[in-house]
């Protein structure tokens, strides 16, 4: 049995996104936060918030134990990107590029030999 939870069009580089996602993949729920709450990166509150909401589906709608809970997938994908225009020099222009995340987290129970 599994629970997700989706966080989509969040403000955060997906590439900036996955440094701290891969911190956390495969880690015991209890551990992949206390990892989170120390970590100093933008995207890790984000991420720490769509991990409670998969443990709270997980509880809420499995009845699932959330002791033996693990994250068994965590995907950081590319939403859409905003442009912006920045002005520069002599009257030219550049586009900045705001990227968004989707942040998809799957927890799991673990299995009892």
């Amino acid at each position: 049995m599994e629970a997700k939870a989706i966080a989509r069009y969040l403000r955060v580089s997906p590439l900036k996104a996955r440094q701290v996602a891969d911190l956390v993949r495969g880690k015991k729920v209890g551990e992949a936060q206390a990892i989170l709450r120390y970590t100093n990166k933008k995207s890790a509150p984000l991420i720490t918030k769509v991990v409670k909401s998969a443990i709270a589906n997980a509880e809420h709608n499995f009845d699932m134990n959330t002791d033996e809970l693990f994250i068994s997938e965590i995907r950081v994908d590319e939403g859409p990107t905003m442009k912006r225009m920045r002005p520069r020099g002599y009257g030219r222009a550049d586009v900045k590029r705001v990227r968004t995340s989707h942040i998809t987290v799957v927890v799991k129970e673990k299995e009892v030999k």
